[in-house]
């Protein structure tokens, strides 16, 4: 979603010192979300994040005094939120327009960062090596399967088709993304959408 690219903090400019601690520390999650996207863990370590955000050496262990772990699963889990957030926003509408917003967000990441950026927790998941921070991305998973199936419900699709359908968004959605990063075209991305977005509506039509 376009909430992987996540919009950055306003700036540290405050009287409070805890405020600017404060942003600061967002600041490099930020980055860290935003590297994680484009090059996964391979790529995002706290000399990149530092490089991206300009936040001063001394910030590593103060913010994060458990390590790169704790970075990447409060990245992982700013995501979550963030998408969430965008999810509940389609709160009232029907089924298919939910769906297509779904993909769309998708889509927009993708051309948006001229197929640069994926998603950040998928791109932890395929690549760490920590079981607590694999159990925070199945945690945004199945959060975001969860939330989806519920607006899916809210919008008209019979309560038992719900939950599979939710999983086929955002399997497809996801496996589409890294084939259109891979081929650097829109055009799969296109086809897979297109796809789900007929096998809802005929799960609609058979009620």
């Amino acid at each position: 979603m376009i909430n992987f690219i996540p919009r950055w903090c306003s700036g540290n400019r405050s009287d409070e010192g805890g405020l600017v601690a404060k942003n600061t520390r967002q600041h490099m999650i930020d980055g860290t979300v935003h590297l994680l996207a484009r090059g996964g863990m391979q790529q995002t370590s706290f000399a990149t994040v530092l490089e991206h955000t300009g936040a001063p050496r001394g910030s590593i262990y103060h913010h994060f005094p458990e390590g790169k772990d704790q970075m990447v699963s409060e990245a992982v889990a700013a995501t979550g939120a963030r998408s969430i957030a965008m999810i509940h926003a389609w709160r009232g509408e029907t089924a298919e327009v939910i769906a297509q917003r779904f993909l769309a967000a998708w889509r927009l990441l993708l051309t948006a960062t001229n197929f640069s950026a994926g998603c950040a927790v998928l791109a932890v998941t395929t690549s760490t090596e920590s079981d607590d921070v694999r159990s925070d991305t199945a945690r945004v998973f199945r959060t975001w399967s969860e939330e989806l199936a519920a607006l899916l419900i809210e919008g008209g699709l019979p309560e038992e088709h719900a939950p599979g359908m939710a999983a086929l968004l955002i399997a497809a959605s996801e496996g589409a993304v890294v084939m259109s990063r891979a081929e650097q075209r829109i055009e799969t991305f296109d086809l897979v959408a297109a796809q789900v977005l007929a096998r809802l509506a005929s799960l609609s039509e058979r009620t």
